[in-house]
């Protein structure tokens, strides 16, 4: 029998997974996380229950999932190393334990199910038309759930858009944007100028997903969500939000911003398994995209949203980014703001 209050979450050590699993703690659940070294993870302190455990073990799964009542699926091959070969057997895995403990499926969505055929208003329904690999990957993964709803799975899909965020790991902002660890002096810009992107605050799409898991009775069994996030309407205001946060925390010179250089992927891509995956999605900022979270705010009144320059000053101050020259107290301050 799961309890209505017990939740596995794969990827507990990752971006998304971390931040639900501590959402989901803080919310009064018991939350148990699986990881391959549960020594070296329990030592986090963090009020999780570290099982070992593998996902590409079926039985592993199994095993830690034994009265869950949610399974957060969040694990992802590190560094995109082998993705296509391991990431629908690991969901495989997840619908298998789903299936025995009564359990319901939670999967970070992405828009990379999409193609320019669906831009540029996204909506649940959309068609989905990926040119990617990894977009029809994540079609391939949606469409298991859907039909194993079809044998009594319950899953919950929350799709946005460009994650960033203190604890964010693999992200456009971290790895796009700035250099994590130093001193931010220049802000790098994927998109064209006058090209509007969607992006989401890795603790507000967590909040979202333990606010629909607590309306848990009014979800269909294959229930699909979009988030709106933050809208950068022309492209730059990432940018800026950045200039102004730095310039504020450092009392300095504000940043200056570039083009981000496209032809370094160009040329690294067939040796950097990452560039390849950056650079197969660069049409996401070639053309504004927009998500509807009509379906969301339908059902929970509104969408949980931190001001952009809130969200911006913590994940700085997360990703140790504000710079030599930043005030300790202004630093403390922000992650302390952050933590409430």
């Amino acid at each position: 029998m799961a309890s209505s209050k017990t939740a596995l979450v794969l990827g507990a050590t990752g971006g998304i997974g971390g931040e639900v699993a501590r959402q989901l703690r803080d919310a009064g659940w018991q939350v148990r996380a699986l990881n391959r070294n549960v020594q070296r993870a329990a030592q986090r302190s963090d009020g999780l229950v570290w099982m070992q455990g593998d996902a590409m073990n079926r039985r592993d799964v199994v095993d830690a999932a034994q009265g869950s009542a949610v399974i957060v699926h969040a694990v992802n091959p590190p560094g995109y190393r082998r993705w296509a070969e391991l990431v629908l057997p690991m969901l495989d895995n997840s619908i298998a334990a789903a299936q025995a403990a009564g359990a319901r499926i939670v999967l970070p969505g992405t828009i990379y199910n999409y193609g320019p055929d669906a831009f540029p208003a996204l909506t649940e329904d959309s068609p989905q038309h990926p040119v990617t690999r990894k977009g029809a990957i994540r079609v391939e993964m949606e469409r298991r759930l859907r039909a194993a709803a079809d044998r009594g799975l319950r899953s919950l899909v929350v799709r946005a858009g460009d994650y960033f965020g203190p604890q964010a790991g693999n992200s456009w902002f971290s790895q796009g944007l700035i250099n994590p660890g130093q001193a931010v002096a220049v802000v790098t810009q994927p998109g064209r100028r006058g090209v509007g992107h969607q992006w989401a605050y890795l603790p507000d799409v967590a909040r979202t997903m333990v606010q629909l898991l607590d309306r848990g009775d009014a979800l269909e069994p294959f229930a699909r969500f979009h988030m709106a996030g933050h809208w950068d309407a022309d492209g730059t205001r990432m940018a800026e939000a950045i200039r102004n946060v730095v310039g504020r925390a450092t009392g300095g010179a504000e940043p200056r911003v570039r083009a981000f250089p496209w032809w370094v992927l160009t040329l690294a891509w067939p040796f950097v398994p990452l560039f390849r995956e950056m650079k197969e999605m660069r049409y996401l900022w070639q053309q504004p995209i927009r998500m509807a979270n009509t379906r969301l705010v339908a059902l929970l009144g509104s969408e949980p949203h931190t001001p952009l320059e809130d969200a911006v000053r913590a994940t700085l101050a997360g990703l140790g980014s504000l710079g030599a020259d930043g005030s300790p107290r202004e630093q403390a301050a922000v992650t302390a703001g952050h933590a409430r």
